[in-house]
């Protein structure tokens, strides 16, 4: 019996990943952990696959709901959805199975704002969950369940499934213990209190979860890694794009607007986050702090640069060499970190208190400063809308980063009008590409519209937008933001017909 279930009640719950998964039967709604590849159950999900496709062999139907914090890996997702057995996904997914599934229409897919997924399972919004299938690092003597390298929805999904499955993970570092700060207060209206939390460090919660042992239907021993993809080294583009923001940062600072130290930043994932991260190493700030969605490369960077104090996350989103080394070193960086419910990393009154510097990616944007983040063409799905509407719409400064182009240049991340809007005008301060920077604050959307064109799309585009813009102002039939509507969308109709964009 492994040393990790420290409580003798339930090492006669203890079964093999397939005995587990039979207790999922067709219909079920079951709530997973993990967000962004790490913390996910690995061997039920894995099991359960398996036991689909037997059951779909057989000429018998087998689907079920699955909720999670954000996107998992390709044990979780990438299992089920090969097997067909998703019939209905939240709140977000990355994995490229599952998203062919949902943009073929044969898998439900509920796009929602990180921070509200918790909240609404409460409310009832969302129906009953079944059973919840969570990996913990350990059990202790008295039941408490050690979180993992994510925290998520999981505290909701414990509290509120009916049966609750567990896969202990020798692969997690026993060091994670102490990490992790499950805050309890919360409360449906009209009993909602404030949450006593004022800077990004402070700890208003418990190390472990609880959960009521008689709920516990069975227990799995796993030892498997959490499986993030590796990050690409900054190109060009991605400097030039931190290059931009950390000038705009610096000229903040010197106007006083920010502090030397910053506030509190949040960054979204991937390659050009990262790259934002890194110049923020070399950069002139001292004693950061983070107040975010995840842990990535970049941050654990800033960390032993001594630039940054503290961050505080719901999650670690990191590349497998960055896994290995956190592993390691888990003591090392266990009170720097701090790991939280995603209702509270997400929480909007704690971001505008806090007054959080976003940093988040995007597909396109138009002229006047709308964003899309989640659908290619307007209806393509490629992720989610994730938490940057969490970040986006009560950070202290709102800032979104594309590259000008992509597709070699046959598409325009700059565009008249977005084919689908995830964050409106109002949401959105700062625009930056690798061709410059646009801060909006303060600027109606005629003069977004010129300072978005110039200084952040690709010469290849520019003059084409300058034409749209002046053609709009002088037939649109408003010209408060001028919009040609049988135009407005020809872009992404000419790319969907010819594969480009251009003219």
């Amino acid at each position: 019996m492994s040393t990790r279930i420290a409580d003798h009640r339930l090492h006669r719950r203890v079964t093999s990943a397939e005995e587990a998964a039979a207790l999922i039967t067709h219909g079920m709604t079951v709530g997973m952990s993990g967000f962004t590849g790490s913390g996910y159950p690995k061997a039920v999900p894995t099991a359960l696959g398996k036991r689909i496709e037997a059951e779909h062999a057989a000429g018998r139907p087998m689907r079920v709901k699955i909720w999670t914090g954000a996107s998992t890996g390709p044990e979780l997702d990438g299992a089920l959805a090969k097997a067909d057995g998703i019939e209905l996904r939240l709140p977000y997914n990355s994995d490229p199975i599952a998203r062919e599934r949902i943009n073929r229409g044969e898998m439900d897919y509920l796009d929602m704002h990180l921070s509200q997924v918790a909240p609404m399972a409460w409310q009832g919004f969302l129906g009953p969950l079944d059973v919840a299938v969570i990996e913990v690092t350990g059990i202790t003597a008295d039941g408490s369940l050690v979180p993992s390298s994510s925290v998520g929805n999981n505290k909701t999904w414990l509290d509120h499934a009916q049966g609750v499955i567990l896969e202990v993970n020798r692969w997690q570092n026993p060091a994670l213990e102490g990490m992790h700060d499950i805050y309890y207060g919360t409360a449906l209206p009209p009993h909602r209190v404030p949450i006593p939390l004022v800077r990004p460090d402070d700890r208003i919660g418990q190390p472990t979860f609880r959960c009521d042992l008689d709920r516990i239907i069975a227990i799995v021993e796993t030892d498997a890694p959490d499986r993030n993809l590796p990050f690409t080294p900054p190109d060009e583009t991605a400097r030039g794009i931190a290059a931009h923001l950390l000038d705009f940062l610096e000229h903040e600072v010197g106007k006083g607007r920010l502090p030397a130290s910053l506030l509190p930043i949040q960054s979204g994932v991937g390659n050009i986050a990262n790259a934002v991260l890194a110049g923020l190493a070399d950069g002139p700030f001292h004693d950061m702090t983070a107040y975010t969605e995840v842990i990535q490369d970049g941050m654990l960077d800033l960390l032993d640069s001594g630039r940054l104090r503290v961050a505080s996350a719901t999650a670690f989103s990191l590349s497998p060499d960055a896994a290995l080394r956190i592993n390691a070193e888990m003591a090392r960086y266990r009170d720097r970190l701090i790991l939280r419910p995603q209702e509270i990393s997400n929480h909007p009154e704690l971001i505008r208190r806090l007054g959080c510097i976003a940093m988040n990616g995007l597909i396109e944007a138009d002229i006047y400063g709308n964003v899309n983040s989640t659908c290619v063409m307007g209806s393509r799905v490629q992720n989610g809308i994730g938490g940057s509407g969490d970040f986006a719409r009560n950070a202290y400064i709102s800032i979104f980063m594309t590259p000008s182009t992509a597709k070699g240049g046959a598409i325009s991340a700059i565009v008249p009008q977005v084919a689908h809007v995830d964050h409106i005008m109002q949401d959105v301060a700062v625009l930056v590409t690798e061709q410059g920077l646009a801060d909006m604050r303060g600027l109606s959307p005629r003069k977004r519209a010129a300072l978005v064109i110039e200084n952040c799309a690709h010469p290849a585009y520019r003059d084409v937008l300058r034409d749209y813009f002046d053609r709009a102002m002088a037939g649109a039939y408003g010209r408060h933001a001028p919009s040609l509507p049988a135009e407005a969308l020809s872009w992404h109709q000419r790319f969907m017909d010819t594969g480009t964009m251009r003219a």
